[in-house]
């Protein structure tokens, strides 16, 4: 009867250490849920913003509203993306170029619930990045960068953003695949990061973090055909665009110093191709690795089918970036590594004069929509054949509006392979369009 009285005791003195021990242990529970994706949530959480966008404008809606004395109509739209502070000192944001594209004005807003207005740096929308600079502000918290170089397909990730307006979502995934190409209105993005993290509207221009909390891609796209694939700009690519944009205002254009055309079925039978695809090289204005014949059949991996493709895969490069790239050259296919050269504006200028015939003069003023005086017309050129003259005022080429020299040589540099141009010109207070034939 002493025995089973004493280990009555035992056990219930056992069963109030084991209540003392839950006591004791609670404090602890959050702690050892303190998991590295929470720490690591919790380290740059504060460096996420929520960016607003809105476009407010009063204009012609076509130079035939301008002509013919309709009023202007007023256009408001406001817009939703994330972006994440790299620089707190300087109150720098990066994000995608297309979440602040046209913003007549920027608001930014932190977890702590202050909020700034932002001006533009600079945006690339070839690289879909842009950076902000926040108004009156300073000593802010950033995210601490970290290397695209070595990523590993499976390795845990995490997404921070404000998708559908919810501000700071938490969504976590792996990699699912690295080097990645996407096809948009715009063009070909390449060497993207595939990611199941969770990345819906609104997350654009949010940071996707490795599980140190470091800063590895800028979230950018989602395939709209599926759940769980979406796409991130690595950070070595992102930070090579922002240094660009702080040091000169813009990423100096790449190209591989060549000129060419489609393939047809007969050039593609006498060169004994199996298909008419590829750049056909015809000249090279810079010397390099490339010869006239040549015909480049793939980059990076990615089949080159015409020059559309092939502008677009340089696209989003800059200059001194390598490319691997099959080259058929009388018959042998050879493998070479070729490099990417700057697209100066001096040497745009001077192509597009000599390709085109055009010299572009100042800019004209069209009651709210931009154009270029056209300066000069070069005698013989595929611009005088199409009836261009001096005074004519260029308003698009290539379906893309001419306001500034700039966008004159944007127009120029995505259409250089062209072998026609649609032209729209003012003249005479008239709207006329045509096809430039080169």
């Amino acid at each position: 009867m002493k025995l089973l009285r004493i280990m009555l005791i035992i056990a219930l003195l056992g069963m109030n250490l084991v209540s003392a021990g839950a006591v004791c242990a609670a404090p602890g529970g959050k702690e050892q849920r303190m998991t590295p994706t929470v720490r690591a949530v919790s380290a740059v959480a504060p460096a996420v913003v929520n960016i607003t966008t809105t476009l407010h404008q009063r204009r012609a809606a076509t130079p035939f509203d301008f002509f013919f004395g309709l009023p202007e109509r007023e256009y408001q739209s406001e817009s939703i993306g994330s972006g994440v502070i790299i620089d707190g000192d300087k109150a720098l944001v990066l994000t995608n170029a297309h979440v602040v594209n046209g913003a007549n004005s920027i608001s930014v807003r932190l977890l702590d619930g202050r909020s700034f207005d932002a001006d533009v740096v600079g945006a690339e929308p070839d690289f879909d990045l842009a950076v902000l600079r926040l108004k009156k502000a300073s000593r802010l918290p950033s995210v601490r960068m970290g290397d695209s170089s070595d990523l590993m397909p499976g390795e845990s990730v995490i997404a921070i953003g404000n998708p559908f307006g919810f501000s700071h979502t938490v969504t976590t995934g792996v990699i699912s695949a690295l080097d990645r190409s996407i096809t948009s209105e715009e063009g070909i993005i390449t060497d993207l990061i595939q990611t199941d993290a969770a990345i819906n509207p609104g997350n654009s221009g949010g940071p996707l973090l490795n599980i140190l909390g470091e800063l590895i891609g800028i979230n950018t796209a989602i395939d709209a055909r599926a759940e769980g694939i979406g796409f991130a700009i690595p950070v070595n690519k992102a930070r090579a665009v922002v240094d660009a944009i702080l040091e000169q205002g813009h990423v100096t254009p790449s190209w591989l110093g060549i000129l060419g055309q489609d393939m047809d079925p007969r050039t593609a039978r006498a060169l004994g191709l199996n298909r008419p695809e590829g750049l056909l090289v015809t000249e090279c204005p810079v010397k390099g690795d490339l010869q006239p014949g040549d015909v480049i059949q793939t980059m990076n991996g990615q089949p080159v089918t015409d020059r559309a493709v092939y502008l677009s895969l340089l696209r989003n490069r800059q200059p001194g970036e390598s490319i691997r790239a099959d080259v058929v050259r009388r018959g042998k296919t050879l493998k070479l590594t070729l490099k990417t050269l700057p697209f100066s504006d001096r040497e745009a200028d001077s192509l597009a004069e000599r390709r085109w015939g055009i010299v572009p003069g100042k800019s004209a003023d069209l009651g709210g929509m931009g154009g270029l005086y056209v300066a000069s017309v070069r005698e013989g050129s595929p611009a005088q054949r199409l009836g261009l003259r001096t005074g004519d005022i260029l308003i698009a080429l290539g379906g893309q509006g001419v306001a500034s020299a700039d966008d004159y040589r944007d127009a120029f540099r995505r259409n250089y392979l062209s072998r026609q141009v649609h032209v729209q010109i003012v003249r005479d207070r008239r709207v006329l369009q045509a096809r430039m034939a080169l």
